[in-house]
């Protein structure tokens, strides 16, 4: 019995994903799986076969205990004692994307693989997105 692997050439479907009233957690491992391409019968670990993603309203996530308080998010500016630091509840004000972002990054695979399938995910606060022309199809959470 011969090991099948994947060649590189593979075709890409593009899914809408709309997060208004979903859970954060049980959208990201939705959509990481589809970013890795973990929803195909030909999947391979080592190559990037997975699918481009649109989610739309990600400032009407949902987050389900006392997250909105006690989620901390941490960055470092670069200078001597410049760690910041911001509240999950701040940061669905300030930038809404990158709460999704963060949290399909942190079940991605770490290095050039994971960057790769990083940049196949469009994270769109309001409704309105720049995709049309690519017949998303809706994807059901």
């Amino acid at each position: 019995m011969k090991t099948f692997n994947q060649s590189i050439e593979h075709k890409k479907e593009w899914y809408l994903v709309d997060a208004e009233n979903k859970t954060l957690g049980r959208l990201a491992t939705t959509v990481a799986k589809y970013l890795c391409g973990k929803n195909k019968p030909e999947y391979t670990p080592f190559i990037d076969t997975g699918d481009v993603i649109v989610v739309i309203n990600a400032e009407k996530v949902h987050v389900t205990g006392n997250k909105l308080k006690d989620k901390i998010y941490y960055h470092h500016t670069g200078y001597q004692g410049g760690i910041k630091e911001i509240s999950l509840e701040k940061q669905l004000i300030k930038a809404p994307e990158q709460v999704i972002k963060d949290a399909v990054s942190g079940m991605l695979p770490k290095g050039t693989l994971g960057r790769k399938m990083l940049s196949k995910l469009k994270v769109y606060a309001g409704d309105k997105h720049l995709h049309q022309a690519q017949k998303l199809k809706p994807l059901s959470i």
